[in-house]
This record gives C-alpha cells, structure tokens and sequence, in this order.
C-alpha cells in the first residue's frame, strides 16, 4: 500500500499584537507560550523590520487586534487595517481606543471588564469603608504614637444604610452594587441608557443622582460625554457629607474643584485609585485625613490577571470558530 503523502500542519490564525514598545503581552511564559501554540500572533516589536512595512506588507490578512495596555487606536491607525473585525483590549478602560471609528467600520471590541470586575469592585467597597471609618488615618494615629497622648479618635461613619449612587452599572458597578446591598445600603445609578433587567432607581443625569445620593462610586468608561462629569456643581448636589469613590479614570472627576471642595470642607471624603495626571497626584490631598489614596492598583490581584489572560484566549477562539464572544463592548 503506498504511503501517504504528510500533511502539512494546518496554519494558526493570526492576530496582530498592538502595544506601546515599553509593554508586553500580560501575564507570564506560560500565558504566552499558550497564545502562540494556538495563534500566530505577529508582533510589529518582535520584528527587526521597521513598523510601517511590517503593518503594511500584514494588513491584508489581518483580521484580529490584540491591544495591550493603553497603546492608542485611533481612526488613522484602522484605517491602515481594511480587514479588521474584532480589537481584544487586556485594559477595561477603552478611553485609547476610538470607539466610534470602530463602531462605523463594524469592528467589534471586547474587554477586561468581566475578567477584572470583582477585584476593583472588592477595591472600591475597600476605600469607602477606609474613608467612612477612617481606617488609614486610624493606622496612621497609632504609628505616630498619638493614641497615648490625644486618646480620643474621632468618629468615624456607619457604612449600613448609605445611599449609594452608582456612575456606570457595567460589569463593575453591577458587582459594586451587589457588595454594598450586603452592608444594606440602598442603591441607585445613572448610565447611558435607563437597563431594563435592574430594579435599582434610575437618573438620567449625575447631578440628580448626587442630589439624592450619599455616596457616588465611579465606574464608567472615561469619554469625550463623560470627561469631567463630576464638578462643583456635582459635588454641592453631593452635600457636605458627600463622599466620591472612583475605581474609573482620572478625569471622570474635575480634580482641581475636587481638591478645592475637599479642602474647603464641601465634601466629607474621597477614595481615590485614579487620577487625571498619574502618577502625580495633588500634594494637597495628602494631608487630609478624610481622603483614601491607592495607585491606580484596582486590578492588581494574580486572580485578576489570571481571569484575563483566560478571556483572551476565550475570545480569540471564540472569534475563530465562528462561536459568540464574552465581554463585548455595546455601542448602546
């Protein structure tokens, strides 16, 4: 019987690895030596050919964008790709990618929200109780050995029956929302659109949710609509009490008339782990002991990065095998 002819082994879908030459594909070996078993993934970095050939001469076969950390995606750069149909974004903020650009052309775009969801929700429920109970200034009264003389700490804040205004009930707000029903605060929230599937009392813009709101968590997507959406007016309508947590991005927040209400006894707290010029944060924040301070470090568990580096792989089969993706960001 004749031998049969061998088989060439079958070529790997290819996806382009879009990122800023300071960053790498996430997580360790194992993760990417996983990616690259399953997929031909083409990195213009990894080329000794300059970017703008190598785009080129690749750009007719390339179907899919895996983006790394913030490296930008702007309507120029698609158009350098006629034949893109799905951006993976490793971030769950999307404020560099173009969305609209991407939207018109039909491209679909997924993220990390799903995957990083619980651990920033766990963070934002972390500073709220730190800035209610003063645990950070509690820590640091003790270290300065000021118990002894002053005795007295002052009160702190019940965190049970808050009224929580949520900006931005995603993948992230959703999982904030069902931590503090735990504590038995009440809930409410302003999003894009009014979601049918939730029963929580709906504002259709953030002043009205502030007027009736005890608390303002952030956790929206930073856009050209949503850039600076919490001002002074903002936090006047929040009340003296007022307390903001912000898990989103820096510039959802007005910083200097946030710093100037806090300062100026407008407000009753802050928990913050963004900023709008990171890693510089306003010097006069740190003397205050009604504001929480944390390095854009949400995200920063190994059960986090573990998740995404599954929802990559998940979503990169998914596209090529014809099957629905997770995670897919709406342009609702």
């Amino acid at each position: 019987m004749a031998d049969k002819e061998p088989q060439q082994p079958e070529e790997l879908p290819i996806v382009l690895v879009h990122r800023l030459p300071s960053f790498k594909i996430p997580s360790d070996s194992s993760f990417r030596d996983q990616l690259r078993s399953q997929f031909h993934m083409l990195d213009p970095h990894e080329s000794p050919e300059p970017y703008e050939s190598f785009l080129a001469r690749h750009a007719p076969f390339i179907r899919v964008l895996m983006t790394i950390g913030p490296s930008p995606v702007s309507a120029e750069f698609l158009e350098r790709l006629p034949f893109l149909e799905l951006i993976v974004a490793t971030s769950a903020g999307l404020n560099h990618i173009d969305l609209p650009a991407c939207w018109s052309r039909g491209i679909v775009v997924t993220n990390a929200s799903l995957a990083f969801a619980e651990d920033v929700a766990d963070c934002a429920v972390g500073l709220l109780i730190d800035v209610l109970r003063r645990i950070s200034a509690a820590d640091r009264f003790v270290r300065d050995r000021l118990w002894p003389v002053k005795e007295n700490y002052p009160l702190g804040f019940k965190l049970g029956g808050k009224r929580v205004g949520i900006v931005g009930l995603g993948s992230i707000g959703s999982e904030v929302a069902k931590r503090l029903l735990a504590f038995g605060c009440t809930i409410a929230y302003t999003s894009r659109n009014k979601k049918q599937s939730v029963s929580f009392p709906f504002y259709a813009n953030v002043r009205d949710l502030a007027a009736n709101s005890d608390v303002l968590v952030l956790c929206c997507a930073l856009t050209k609509e949503t850039y600076h959406m919490i001002n002074k007016d903002v936090m006047v309508a929040l009340g003296k009490d007022g307390v903001i947590i912000n898990v989103g991005r820096g510039s959802l927040i007005n910083e200097k008339e946030l710093v100037q209400c806090l300062v100026g006894g407008e407000m009753g707290g802050a928990g913050l782990d963004v900023y709008e010029n990171e890693p510089n944060v306003p010097k006069e924040l740190f003397g205050l002991d009604n504001v929480v301070l944390s390095p854009h470090c949400a995200v920063m568990t190994p059960e986090s990065f573990e998740a995404l580096d599954q929802l990559i792989v998940v979503n990169l089969k998914a596209f090529f095998s014809n099957k629905p993706l997770v995670s897919v960001v709406s342009n609702e």
